[in-house]
């Protein structure tokens, strides 16, 4: 399932339709902020330069200072694909993040969907 186009996509382009998910549904930016930050390790300074850079994907989780160790906990189907089966790990990562959103938008409480 490798698509190199989507790694080469800026997550600036993406971002805001995260975002725009999580406020149709009531939810916050800041949420939306808080599992990114819990998900790749950035803060907001981190995260902003990587918005400003217009930062593909494939970069923007390369340079991930610390991939949550309980995102092997994230499991479930997103765009047709069981999250734990994809083998192509920058792949996973990336549907890790649409499925937190996803659950985000769908009303799940903060402490569930960061795993704690």
């Amino acid at each position: 399932m490798k698509n190199t186009r989507v790694y080469k996509m800026s997550f600036v382009s993406v971002y805001p339709h995260y975002i725009q998910k999580a406020e149709k549904k009531g939810r916050t930016k800041a949420e939306v902020d808080e599992i990114i930050f819990w998900l790749t390790g950035y803060d907001e300074q981190t995260l902003q330069q990587h918005l400003d850079n217009k930062t593909d994907f494939e970069t923007f989780f390369a340079k991930a200072p610390k991939i949550n160790p309980n995102a092997s906990k994230i499991t479930g189907v997103i765009c047709g694909y069981r999250v734990e089966e994809i083998e192509d790990e920058l792949m996973q990562k990336i549907r890790y993040l649409d499925k937190l959103i996803d659950e985000l938008a769908k009303g799940k409480t903060m402490d569930k969907i960061l795993r704690k």
